[in-house]
């Protein structure tokens, strides 16, 4: 707890982002909320109220959604997600990820040219995760990245690009501003208005990458599983690296796969986002 206790919150975001970080550090049943709050400046009541703002779950709650054992569960009641025809309605929660998303692929000569020949915008804007770094193509969008203390928002940039280095880039706030509200407002998840998003990659890492988003929200599944999903049951090693260049954060969700214990796991855009990710989804799901 020492860490904590000199906190000073300048916003609404660095305070959640504070508590995700003590919560996921914490065990559920040793969670001083309290004393916890104390160190933000907030009494307890608001430090929940600040939580059920941002993701609808209390303090505790999102400290159960993080917890190995709940990744276990995603797993347990989830076997055959990939591998299964979803039966459930348009108005289920679990589904709306995956009815507001169209995608394609870019032609294979795209990506060998190192994107020579596209044009990008790229922008920055707010969302329940820190600030997005977002690049768009004619096509669709074609990446989100985040900045934060410890990666300035030309640095997130700058990781987004060097995918596509021959590619010409122009920043534009504006024009990223409403992709990224349809992105991360549930919402506006609107199957008759999807985002379209762009792969550009491997033959491999777009198959990876197309069956990621077959993954519901408020559900998980392993890279074994994604592996024998694109029949490649030996490639569960090149599937975790594929996974991990997804450069489309968050709508394609690669953070919704997890080791074969229950694990997290590593995240490009770093572990305590891919938990804080995986509990706003919760409290999504439940809403």
């Amino acid at each position: 707890m020492s860490k904590h206790e000199t906190i000073i919150a300048n916003s609404d975001y660095e305070t959640v982002q504070a508590a995700i970080a003590y919560l996921s550090e914490t065990l559920p049943d040793e969670t001083d909320l309290p004393r916890f709050a104390r160190a933000l400046g907030l009494t307890e009541r608001q430090l929940t109220d600040l939580f059920r703002r941002w993701c609808g779950l209390s303090p505790k709650s999102f400290a159960q959604c993080v917890a190995l054992n709940h990744a276990k569960k995603l797993l347990a009641d989830n076997q055959s997600v990939l591998d299964t025809t979803y039966e459930v309605g348009l108005s289920s929660t679990s589904r709306l990820h995956d009815l507001f998303v169209t995608h394609e692929a870019m032609p294979p000569g795209a990506y060998r040219n190192r994107g020579e020949g596209i044009e990008m915008t790229w922008g920055v804007a707010p969302s329940p995760f820190g600030t997005a770094v977002l690049t768009m193509t004619e096509y669709g969008l074609s990446g989100i990245g985040f900045a934060d203390e410890r990666m300035s928002i030309e640095e997130a940039f700058e990781d987004l690009a060097d995918r596509w280095p021959n590619a010409r880039y122009r920043r534009d706030d504006k024009a990223v501003a409403p992709v990224a509200a349809r992105v991360f407002d549930p919402g506006r998840w609107n199957a008759e208005e999807p985002v379209r998003v762009v792969l550009i990659g491997t033959d491999f890492e777009v198959k990876v990458w197309e069956t990621l988003l077959r993954i519901p929200v408020g559900k998980a599944t392993t890279y074994q599983k994604v592996a024998d999903h694109i029949g490649k049951p030996t490639a569960a090693r090149a599937v975790g690296a594929a996974v991990g260049k997804n450069p489309i954060s968050f709508v394609v969700p690669c953070h919704r796969v997890v080791g074969s214990s229950g694990a997290l796991t590593g995240y490009h855009w770093g572990l305590p986002r891919k938990r804080a990710i995986l509990g706003w989804e919760s409290g999504v799901v439940g809403a």
